[in-house]
């Protein structure tokens, strides 16, 4: 690669800390309580999803930090693999992500802005004529046509915005991440201080609806939970710009990952004392009410209603181009190695993957328009915690391929710590495939259209070669 293709290492912890904390917080913290309370009726045990979620989560940050730290590179897990795996499994990640983990989130986050928007503006309808036009009577394009619209030129406004830079990107994230601190900061302590808020009430394990909590409701509800703190591992994609990024990267994984669980239940524990779980409940039924807006509506009336759909629209926008910024890094690498579309592989004079951002951007904007919020986020995290699996299976393989090598993280608890994740991530799985069917096998069914285009790729290298 010539010296003006390569991208430029320019961000250090503190931008790495951000980028992580922005990938992470997003429309979860504000809707995802809601299918929790529907599947679990009981507070207490809502908390218990969260807490359970939090700590997968920060074991799985753990190892994939020890992962990080031997082998940081652009791409993630996508350069991981190779050295772990082989250059298949590799492309069928890197695969997996363009066409349903990170372009469905970008989908989702703008989404879920859009709607925040038409809260606050209530745009008008578009095509309103065409909203029961459906694809095999799943996929609904035209359904809330005015909202997906404006979703798509989000994607399209943030994809421009980060082809000037990574780090006019990762300076836009910090920024809006200040806002969404203090927005968060202002809920916990107004909610919590309020004549409204009974703190017992979060921790109550009675249960509404008489159901006994099952261990199949309780991985459902996690769903909900990860959802929320999916998000971290994508920092590895931008290992190519980060300084030092065998030291730096696993630092800001533990940090942000810590800060986000610290955070998370605050707000919470919040929601909670404000809103029985039957009300939660009902709230996940409406489909078109936002729990943390319900919440904040009892003790700052309609104002609250404006406060939250100001902060959902803030907290978003940085999601969503948080998610921008470190995606399109892996589809470069790619690209780089005649794994991808080979004019992906070239970098603006930004040092930017211009192209990569692109087409990331084109297949975003088609996924807004094939499904609801919450199609796109199981589907998300049922293709996700493949992967997480694979990632912390790798801090075994690892072990035995470079027993010597230095690791500037070593994963608390081994062996330990990485079986259970392993374990979890098999449960997670079958749990998911039994209980949302349909959003699991058309994520698989979008990571597996893969093999034939690994063949195809492969191909078209080996006629470059011979050609060569």
């Amino acid at each position: 690669m010539s010296v003006s293709n390569k991208l430029d290492r320019s961000l250090g912890l503190g931008y790495v800390i951000v980028v992580v904390i922005g990938n992470i917080i997003g429309s979860g913290v504000y809707k995802k309580i809601a299918p929790m309370a529907a599947e679990l009726h009981a507070s207490g045990w809502i908390l218990i999803a969260w807490v359970l979620g939090g700590i997968v989560t920060l074991f799985g940050a753990l190892c994939n930090a020890e992962v990080a730290g031997l082998l940081a590179e652009t791409g993630g897990e996508y350069a991981y693999y190779k050295v772990i795996y082989n250059r298949f499994f590799a492309f069928i990640f890197g695969w997996s992500l363009f066409t349903v983990i990170q372009t469905a989130a970008i989908s989702s986050l703008a989404y879920v802005f859009a709607q925040s928007l038409n809260n606050i503006v209530h745009l008008p309808p578009l095509f309103s004529s065409l909203d029961h036009f459906s694809i095999g009577g799943i996929f609904y394009p035209f359904a809330g046509f005015s909202v997906k619209l404006v979703a798509i030129i989000l994607i399209v406004l943030l994809t421009w915005l980060n082809t000037f830079g990574i780090k006019t990107g990762a300076g836009m994230s910090k920024l809006v991440l200040i806002l969404v601190f203090i927005g968060i900061f202002l809920i916990i302590c107004f909610g919590l201080s309020s004549k409204q808020a009974t703190l017992s009430h979060s921790f109550d394990m009675t249960i509404t609806d008489n159901h006994p909590v099952t261990i199949s409701a309780v991985f459902t509800a996690m769903l909900s939970a990860f959802w929320a703190y999916q998000g971290w591992a994508t920092i590895g994609y931008i290992g190519g710009e980060v300084q030092h990024a065998k030291r730096t990267i696993p630092k800001g994984i533990i940090i942000g990952v810590f800060t986000v669980i610290a955070l998370y239940l605050l707000v919470n524990v919040t929601y909670l004392s404000l809103l029985p779980v039957t009300n939660l409940a009902q709230i996940n039924a409406s489909g078109n009410q936002i729990a943390a807006t319900e919440a904040v509506k009892t003790f700052w009336g309609n104002g609250g209603l404006v406060f939250m759909s100001v902060l959902i629209l803030i907290t978003t926008l940085g999601g969503t181009n948080a998610t921008i910024l470190v995606s399109a890094r892996p589809y470069f690498a790619m690209a780089s190695e005649g794994m991808f579309f080979s004019k992906v592989a070239k970098v603006n004079k930004a040092h930017v993957p211009a192209n990569s951002l692109i087409f990331q951007g084109i297949w975003a904007c088609l996924l807004v328009l094939s499904g609801t919020f919450d199609q796109l986020t199981d589907m998300i995290i049922f293709a996700v915690f493949i992967y997480y699996g694979a990632t912390t299976l790798g801090v075994f393989i690892l072990r035995k391929k470079m027993p010597q090598a230095p690791r500037p993280v070593k994963v608390w608890g081994y062996p330990f710590v990485p079986a259970f994740v392993v374990l979890f991530c098999i449960a997670l799985l079958v749990n998911t495939i039994a209980t949302r069917p349909r959003e699991a096998f058309f994520g698989l069914f979008l990571m597996l259209t893969g093999i034939p285009m690994y063949w195809w790729f492969n191909r078209k290298n080996k006629r470059n070669e011979i050609a060569n």
